[in-house]
């Protein structure tokens, strides 16, 4: 929390020598005590005092200041505001190398499931697209709010070979530039979603890729999915290895502005989704939120006022 106006806390000091100018009284009070050795003489000339009560008025309107004072302070919250036009593009690698058991069933088939349930919990306004690459890249589906037919897209998906990570950042850029009419003057608030786990191996460079989308604003957030003993069942007996290459997803993430993320499980990759997805969809501004303060000022002002009405038919 921050305050726009923190000179008005200089108001805090009087009422801190208020404060303790009350305190003061409160213990002289206690000095004066006069002693009496006929208890019943003193019931009537003493009655019993309110004890905790008779602060509770004076407490409550000290209160009322202090927020009263935190509220001219004018102070400030971060929020979480969604996104308008918020475009998010997953790019799915569909190469031969996602068959890999390493991950259960298959780093394909964790994969869809994890894609399935990210597109689920965005909200409804967001405009989602997907994009699969192996030997070249495909827009599956452009950005759009219809979740059935992105749904059935990713279910759809099937693998091929080659992995084309630079042509599906450059497929997803053009798809983002293609939203509406307004995209190529006021570009939407956009990201990709990369998720591969091998090397580039066909098409353009990652790194001329990752230049273009950095020009245009567009951070690519990758996800290198699966381990290090990964291999595929080429047939007869044969077997290959193919181990995730994080360090070229992560140079694509820090060239955009993006993020690089790691995920060995199908659970992880879940958390990995569901980070991205908070993440970009909202943005953070800072607001003001004084009036809670002046709230609960008026709140306690009036406790003060009730219960000195009520136990001592006086107004503090």
């Amino acid at each position: 929390m921050g305050l726009r106006a923190p000179g008005w806390l200089l108001l805090l000091v009087p009422l801190a020598a208020l404060i303790g100018a009350y305190l003061l009284v409160q213990r002289r009070r206690g000095r004066y005590a006069v002693r009496f050795t006929n208890l019943d003489l003193l019931d009537k000339v003493a009655p019993k005092r309110p004890g905790w009560r008779r602060h509770v008025p004076a407490g409550a309107f000290c209160a009322m200041l202090a927020l009263l004072v935190l509220g001219f302070a004018r102070p400030t919250a971060e929020v979480q505001v969604p996104r308008e036009r918020a475009t998010i593009v997953v790019a799915f690698d569909t190469s031969g190398s996602m068959e890999a058991t390493d991950v259960e069933p298959t780093r394909f088939e964790a994969a869809q499931r994890a894609a399935l349930t990210f597109i689920d919990r965005l909200p409804e306004r967001f405009n989602t697209g997907l994009v699969s690459f192996s030997g070249s890249a495909t827009v599956a589906v452009p950005p759009t709010t219809d979740r059935a037919v992105l749904r059935s897209a990713v279910e759809q998906l099937t693998t091929g070979q080659g992995t084309a990570i630079g042509e599906a950042v450059i497929a997803a850029r053009d798809a983002i530039r293609a939203l509406d009419q307004q995209a190529e003057t006021e570009p939407p608030p956009a990201h990709i979603v990369l998720l591969s786990d091998g090397s580039n191996t066909v098409g353009r460079s990652v790194e001329s890729a990752a230049a273009e989308a950095a020009a245009d604003r567009i951070p690519v957030s990758t996800i290198a999915y699966g381990t290090a003993d990964g291999v595929v069942d080429l047939g007869d007996g044969r077997l290959l290895q193919v181990p995730v290459d994080g360090p070229a997803l992560e140079n694509l993430a820090s060239g955009t502005g993006g993020d690089y993320h790691e995920a060995a499980t199908g659970e992880e990759l879940q958390a990995v989704y569901e980070d991205i997805g908070s993440s970009v969809g909202h943005r953070t501004e800072e607001r003001e939120i004084w009036q809670w303060f002046v709230a609960a000022g008026l709140g306690t002002a009036l406790i003060a006022a009730a219960t000195s009405l009520l136990w001592f038919s006086r107004l503090p």
